[in-house]
């Protein structure tokens, strides 16, 4: 009864979704209001229903229904409550359905909040609807997640050991919600092609809308890396495996349309450069989508093998013909009346900065398909190691954070030389008298060097735009912390961007302690033997095997001293074995803002063990990285908050397009 009831909502959802595009279409043709204002009620009608199976699978889930297929696929009698709640989105199936009720949540609200606008709603749903079929056609069909046993099991397999993390609960819905998030600014961005209303109007409308998604996409990203961090065991946090390289590319993307359209807005330029990179967004969220659900690419991140990635190749060719046509029919509109006047402006360093970006980006998607494309063109399949990644990517990625620094030194229209040298003059002097410093500590790799000093450079450079702004508010009679406040007030688009640079800046801060200055060593110990990593000594004291909630658990103690014999504190890291023989192993940590130990249990002998064999890590600054994307999450935060002007602004647009409609 609860799975044909789970089944029949999904079903239903599938066939609101597919008559919501085509009540839109009729309506559009025929221009018959009647049918858009059905189509639209029909989109509110998919939530529910999504809503509904969602909660019969996790009633389903909670119960232990091994009726079911997926519920015994993906938890069992002994999983802890709170990882049966997240084992609805722990298989293929599930998340599928979790995709679609993220989806369905972003167009029943642009519908319900966007009511007013007449123009663009009913393309929006036609493009809309045409995703949600697509992805409601896989979770009634091929991945449906109330498929039932055929024959019942007594107990089920079981959530990954790799799932059971508390990180597990909230990183994979923030990615979907990321994910999801980019088919509103892409429906709208066809919905003004189809249109052919080709002013910022789509913009202005889809900018928070664009920023929530883009924030809750950094968030998995930050949060991905924590969990790679602390579950992995390789003291790391970015692998560049093919699901890590899936996310963050549409992030990419996404994060160079949301400085393109800035120029839009404020130049009425590069329009169509805008649609292509909505574009691309788009499309990289529906093939980031593929590799995760199909296994595409071998990856620890992503579901088993599935057919489904045929699905996903129609769809997109689909996508991508309809995204041409549109772009390349409307290319004379798309325009633009102005043109750069110079290469040094502010125009030029946000087209750098997009050059930059995009350049990351290609260099990601070959290297991650490189084994698909090696394969297809010399008969063996060959993978990309992440030396290669870093280097290739670094001289980019210093470029970027350089133009990060820089851009806002200019000026709209035109920025001559002089006023850049004197400006940057300082900044420069003061990063170089660090990196002297530095020297004289002892520090030598020349690559790190060279990127401390562009991060040290940006660093000056975006703290002392607050300063500026600060300072001419004081010289108004406010104080300093009331002429912060103020700042971001009156302009929160601009400071809560420099803030997201200057999180991103913190980030490759601790990015660069920690690749070019980590240090490893694995060794075997007896109970009462020491090792020494870099400043740190570790004393063996033991391992102990128990049991807890049906786990095999071996956990080992170890005291960490410095080397001059101060004791720091006593670290247990272990291992847990569950009741199918999966494992798990988790680390330990002794982290300050300098630097964080490490260690990791990584072998044993007996129950109560004498001996082990312990792997640590010494990683420099890593706590900067987490601390970045802190600032970064802020700074977003801050930028999407809604302000009265824009919304003033809104309205305006609105009013004018109804009367040009009504003429």
């Amino acid at each position: 009864m609860l799975a044909d009831l789970g089944y029949a909502s999904i079903v239903m959802a599938f066939g609101a979704a597919v008559y919501t595009l085509v009540a839109a279409l009729v309506g559009v043709l025929a221009k018959r209001p009647r049918w858009v204002a059905s189509a639209r009620n029909a989109t509110l009608v998919v939530l529910p229903l999504l809503m509904l199976a969602c909660g019969l699978l996790l009633v389903a889930l909670l119960a232990d229904d091994y009726s079911i297929e997926y519920v015994s696929r993906v938890t069992n009698r002994a999983t802890p409550t709170i990882f049966k709640i997240t084992a609805v989105w722990g298989g293929q199936a599930g998340s599928l359905l979790l995709w679609n009720f993220f989806m369905a949540i972003y167009f029943a609200a642009v519908v319900w909040i966007k009511r007013e606008e007449k123009q663009l709603m009913p393309y929006v749903l036609i493009v809309g609807a045409l995703t949600q079929s697509f992805f409601l056609l896989l979770s009634a069909f091929p991945e449906n997640p109330f498929v039932l046993n055929a024959l019942i099991p007594a107990d089920g397999r079981g959530l990954s050991p790799l799932l059971r993390h508390p990180l597990m609960i909230i990183h994979p819905p923030l990615l979907y919600l990321g994910y999801t998030g980019f088919v509103i600014p892409y429906a709208f961005a066809m919905a003004a092609l189809m249109a052919g209303r080709l002013d910022d109007g789509w913009i202005r409308t889809t900018r928070r809308w664009t920023l929530t998604a883009w924030l809750f996409l950094s968030l998995g990203l930050i949060l991905g890396g924590r969990w790679a961090h602390d579950v992995l065991g390789w003291g790391g946090y970015w692998a560049w495996d093919p699901v890590e390289n899936a996310a963050f590319m549409p992030w990419l993307a996404g994060t160079a349309f949301l400085h393109s359209v800035m120029i839009q807005e404020k130049r009425g330029m590069f329009k169509m450069w805008n649609i292509f990179l909505i574009i691309l967004t788009y499309l990289l969220v529906v093939y980031g989508t593929l590799i995760v659900r199909t296994g595409l690419l071998k990856s620890v991140h992503a579901f088993a093998q599935s057919e489904i990635q045929w699905h996903f190749f129609t769809f997109t060719a689909v996508m991508i013909i309809l995204s041409t046509f549109w772009a390349t029919y409307r290319a004379q509109d798309l325009r633009s009346r102005n043109y750069l006047h110079s290469f040094l402006s502010r125009e030029a360093a946000f087209l750098y900065n997009n050059f930059a970006v995009l350049a990351i980006l290609a260099v990601i998607f070959v290297f991650t398909n490189y084994s698909l494309l090696s394969e297809l063109f010399t008969g063996q399949e060959y993978g990309v190691g992440e030396t290669t990644y870093e280097a290739a990517l670094g001289p980019l990625f210093a470029i970027l954070l350089l133009l990060m620094g820089v851009a806002p030194l200019t000026m709209w229209y035109r920025t001559s030389l002089s006023r850049l040298g004197n400006m940057s003059r300082w900044p420069a002097i003061c990063a170089t008298v660090l990196i002297i410093l530095l020297v004289v500590l002892g520090v030598r790799p020349v690559g790190a060097l060279l990127g401390l000093w562009i991060v040290f450079f940006s660093a000056i450079l975006t703290v002392w735009e607050y300063v500026r702004g600060v300072q001419a508010r004081v010289g108004k009679g406010e104080s300093w912390p009331v002429a912060l406040a103020t700042l971001f007030q009156r302009n929160q688009r601009r400071y809560g961007g420099y803030l997201i640079h200057l999180g991103v800046i913190v980030m490759a801060f601790g990015i660069i302690g920690t690749e070019f200055f980590q240090q490893q060593t694995q060794i075997f110990l007896q109970v009462g033997e020491r090792a020494t990593l870099g400043n740190y000594v570790l004393e063996f004291r033991g391992a102990r095997g128990y049991e807890d909630n049906g786990l095999s658990v071996v956990e080992a103690t170890a005291d960490v001293y410095t080397t001059d014999g101060r004791f720091l504190k006593t670290l247990h890291p272990y291992t847990q074995v569950f009741t199918d023989g999966q494992g798990m192993t988790i680390p330990d940590t002794r982290s300050n803002m300098l630097e964080e130990f490490y260690i990791l249990l990584v072998n044993w002998e007996g129950v109560s063990a004498q001996s082990a064999t312990i792997r640590m890590y010494l990683t420099p600054l890593i706590n900067w990285v987490w601390m970045g994307g802190i600032i970064f999450i802020i700074g977003t935060l801050i930028a999407a908050w809604p302000d009265p002007l824009d919304e003033k602004l809104a309205v305006a647009q609105r009013l004018v397009a109804t009367a040009t409609a009504g003429d």
